[in-house]
């Protein structure tokens, strides 16, 4: 090797290290200044209660203010979107869920993202139970029930959801996939404003987050029906799951987690998953998860990332099944 071969080796070496040592440099020093959570759903919601307790924590630890960014629409489409495409230094996050990561790509005829590609995922937050409650009003109070009366009045009922591509809405269609019935799927943009038309009588019943639904429930201005996931819910643990009224096989639980945009530097990604963690292994958040329906498993980044990608194929495949389309 020649004198002039070894000086370019040395020097893409001294390059390399260089790089290395600013990126760690960087990731050490990290935040610097504010970060931007974006909650693609509206105010109310797990995503966005969740958001604004870590990052009230993660401001107290660090000393930079974390700024919740609530843009909702198109399925949570519209936020993830920002993020994707916002530079990959960490100061820009997402609080996805089952709908932007998981399901969208095959609801949606086209997205502007990919879920996978465009993503550096950080932390699963949560997973959150699900429950099927109607108005007061329709005369039904199990599944069977709920089910005679859909194929009494084919196409009559309506089921409200926190928009098109959530849990909700994949909950709906499934259920009436499984069941054989045919119902109006009637889309909002959050829980909030869906609640607040089902709660007036203006639709017949929706699919949530359990969270969400949970006190109107217990004051008895709606009427718990099902609960969404496999197994029984320790918040309400009185109501049967779908799976055991008669839809076999019926599963469907919520999540959300913490991602950054591609590109973002693995330190900061360790980071930010090591403040995660510890917010929500703390007393006071670990306490509420249960009466809420909610449950929180601590994942590395790369177990989170193949979690979601199991995730999406999962669906995915179902999705395409069910013949389902938000456009």
């Amino acid at each position: 090797m020649n004198s002039h071969r070894i000086a370019h080796t040395l020097l893409a070496v001294l390059v390399a290290a260089s790089g290395a040592y600013a990126q760690h440099a960087s990731a050490q020093q990290y935040p610097v200044k504010p970060i931007r959570v974006v909650v693609p759903f509206p105010p109310g919601g797990i995503a966005d209660l969740y958001g604004r307790i870590v990052g009230a924590k993660m401001t107290q630890s660090w000393g930079q203010q974390v700024i919740i960014d609530n843009r909702p629409g198109a399925g949570g489409n519209i936020g993830a979107d920002i993020v994707a495409k916002s530079p990959g230094d960490g100061y820009t996050l997402l609080i996805g869920n089952i709908g932007t990561h998981a399901v969208n790509a095959a609801l949606f005829s086209k997205l502007p993202f990919d879920p996978v590609r465009d993503f550096s995922p950080i932390a699963l937050l949560l997973i959150a139970d699900g429950l099927l409650v109607v108005h007061p009003s329709l005369p039904v109070r199990t599944t069977k029930e709920l089910i005679a009366l859909a194929r009494a009045k084919p196409g009559d009922l309506t089921y409200a959801s926190a928009g098109a591509g959530t849990a909700g809405h994949l909950a709906g269609e499934l259920f009436s996939s499984m069941a054989k019935v045919k119902m109006t799927h009637v889309p909002y943009k959050g829980n909030v404003p869906a609640i607040t038309d089902l709660l007036s009588g203006q639709t017949s019943m929706l699919f949530a987050t359990l969270a969400t639904v949970l006190p109107q429930a217990q004051a008895k201005r709606l009427r718990p029906v099902a609960v969404l996931g496999a197994v029984r819910s320790k918040a309400i643990p009185e109501i049967p799951t779908l799976d055991e009224s008669g839809l076999k096989g019926f599963a469907v639980d919520n999540w959300v987690g913490f991602f950054a945009a591609a590109g973002t530097p693995p330190a900061v990604i360790s980071k930010l998953n090591t403040e995660v963690l510890r917010v929500m292994r703390l007393p006071e958040v670990q306490e509420q998860l249960p009466k809420q329906g909610l449950s929180f498993t601590a994942t590395t980044p790369q177990q989170f990332a193949d979690f979601v990608k199991a995730e999406k194929d999962k669906w995915g495949e179902l999705v395409r099944a069910v013949g389902v389309k938000a456009d």
